[in-house]
């Protein structure tokens, strides 16, 4: 019997080898022995996939279900909005079906108007977002170019071999962040290690930062992971050179949680040099990625996964970051979505430390120098919150500060901004970064309204101004041969398309617009356009075989 256009058995084999147990004693997964796949099955008409509700057991039918997640994590771009709202709609599995079958958009947007006539927040975003037959129809291109049944066997035979997890939106231990992002969450999480540290039951904490750091960063840096784990939060960040690596090692040596977001599959351990660290946050904690194993780290991916940083944590500390850190991109979704958001001041002369300057100056950043100072940021001012085991701290003192507290958030504190601030911003409300803030440089967030247009692209608004090497994330490790060869001025796609065409291209292998269509989720005529404005700036050149980066 057939299942998506493959042997049933396969299907199932492969979704149960990476599914996360539950709860009580261990049991070995099964083996994915089932019948191989060489070839691109989904790229000719498959038989007509069973419907997967169809003599299943649940345990069957959520393997169906994941095996479907596990597919549509690799077939759209991270922050796709149509992908979401298809997906939210018509469940993972019946999108996935209609997908292979080469369904017409037509097709597509009736099924959407059947299936939220009586959801009135679906309709809302379909009006909203102003999702057409057109708007599907450009999505459709962006996705088929991908439907290849043997990347998506193979991503999750990898994941086996790793013994990766796939948390998907219906297990329980999926974050509760992820869904403030609403259409622009991810459809699926490939997890390297401990499962429950995603969603820590004592929260998360980001602690971001440039790789460029000094001594003096990387000291604060470890001050205050340090500091954060021993009262019981975990450490997160995003895996690379500097301030994130020393975040990671500090809540590894204090004997605490820490997990790690990143920008490819989670068998592809990147920056290299962190191969090693990266293996340890897997046994102690979690490596996390929204995209399959495989997967490569590119300069978009790496703003992408900004936005699960933000999402996934209580609050976000950015310790130290230049003038245009990829780091400020973290800082604005996490403002935009309601986190607070605090910031260590450095020394005024610092270059690395402007970024952070300017939090403090024009997004009401809280200025941070302790570990006290962090756990404020969540639990709100020592003094308001009563104490349960230990006696109130001398006056002064800061040794004992938030130990065994609770107690929730006073109105006005800092971790419930006051109206006007960053912190009161509704996700997903209009006007969610201030005109003439520091909005100019950090992007909306992924849950929020998308510019008009910007929804048949499917990505979220781009970073303005970001643009030199630590846009990436605030660590600027996208590989050198994926690094946009432009110069710190040069000018971002308002949405996306350069960006991703970039990542696509290289300076020695030539590619045709549609094999950069399928490395950069991007229909044929968006990757056209884009290639017509990278060559007036010199920055692609055209051969005979095809395109390639500027060698200028």
């Amino acid at each position: 019997m057939m299942l998506f256009g493959l042997d049933r058995s396969l299907v199932l084999a492969l979704a149960r080898a990476v599914m996360v147990p539950p709860p009580g004693p261990a049991t070995p997964p099964p083996t994915a022995s089932a019948p191989s796949v060489t070839g691109d099955e989904w790229q000719s008409p498959p038989p007509s996939p069973s419907d997967p509700s169809d003599d299943f057991s649940s345990e069957e039918a959520s393997a169906a279900r994941l095996f479907a997640s596990a597919a549509w994590s690799g077939i759209a771009e991270p922050g796709d909005s149509v992908a979401g709202l298809v997906v939210a709609a018509l469940g993972a599995e019946r999108a996935l079906t209609m997908l292979i079958d080469r369904s017409e958009p037509a097709q597509w947007f009736a099924a959407l108007g059947a299936e939220v006539s009586d959801s009135d927040q679906a309709r809302s975003h379909i009006e909203h977002d102003g999702v057409t037959v057109e708007v599907i129809a450009a999505a459709l291109e962006r996705w088929r170019p991908r439907v290849v049944s043997r990347v998506v066997v193979g991503s999750l035979r990898s994941a086996a071999r790793f013994e990766a997890r796939l948390l998907t939106p219906e297990h329980p231990l999926w974050p509760e962040g992820c869904r403030d992002l609403d259409l622009h969450a991810p459809h699926a999480l490939w997890v390297r290690g401990n499962v429950g540290a995603v969603d820590h039951p004592g929260g998360g904490i980001a602690i971001v930062g440039s790789r460029d750091a000094t001594n003096y960063g990387e000291y604060v840096a470890m001050e205050l992971s340090a500091g954060v784990s021993d009262r019981g939060f975990s450490v997160v960040s995003g895996g690379a050179y500097g301030i994130d690596g020393m975040a990671h090692r500090a809540a590894l040596v204090s004997g605490g949680t820490t997990v790690a977001f990143l920008a490819g599959g989670v068998d592809r351990l990147y920056p290299a040099a962190h191969h090693d660290l990266l293996l340890r946050i897997a046994a102690r904690g979690a490596l996390v990625s929204e995209l399959p194993c495989g997967a490569s780290p590119t300069k978009w991916r790496f703003l992408q996964r900004n936005r699960l940083i933000a999402a996934m944590t209580r609050a976000t500390v950015v310790v130290e970051a230049g003038h245009r850190s990829g780091s400020l991109n973290t800082a604005g979704h996490a403002a935009a979505l309601g986190r607070p958001l605090g910031a260590v001041p450095g020394p005024v002369t610092s270059a690395t430390s402007a970024g952070c300057h300017r939090l403090l100056r024009e997004y009401d950043a809280t200025c941070v120098t302790t570990p006290a100072d962090v756990v404020e940021l969540v639990l709100g001012p020592a003094t308001d919150r009563p104490s349960l085991l230990d006696p109130p701290p001398p006056p002064r003192s800061s040794a004992s500060v938030a130990r065994g507290l609770s107690g929730s958030v006073p109105p006005g504190s800092s971790g419930s901004a006051a109206p006007g601030s960053s912190g009161s911003v509704v996700p997903g409300s209009p006007g969610s970064v201030a005109p003439g803030s520091l909005g100019s440089v950090l992007p909306h967030p992924a849950g929020s309204p998308m510019r008009a247009g910007s929804v048949s692209d499917g990505v979220c608004p781009e970073v303005p101004g970001v643009t030199d090497s630590s846009a990436a994330g605030g660590d600027a490790d996208t590989p050198a041969a994926e690094a946009p060869s432009s110069g710190a001025g040069a000018p971002v796609a308002d949405d996306g398309a350069e960006v991703r065409v970039l990542d696509a291209l290289t300076r020695r292998t030539r590619r045709t617009p549609s094999d950069v269509a399928a490395r950069a989720g991007l229909s044929v005529r968006a990757v056209e356009a884009a290639l017509g404005i990278l060559l007036l700036e010199g920055r692609v050149e055209e051969t005979e075989t095809g395109w390639r980066r500027s060698r200028a």
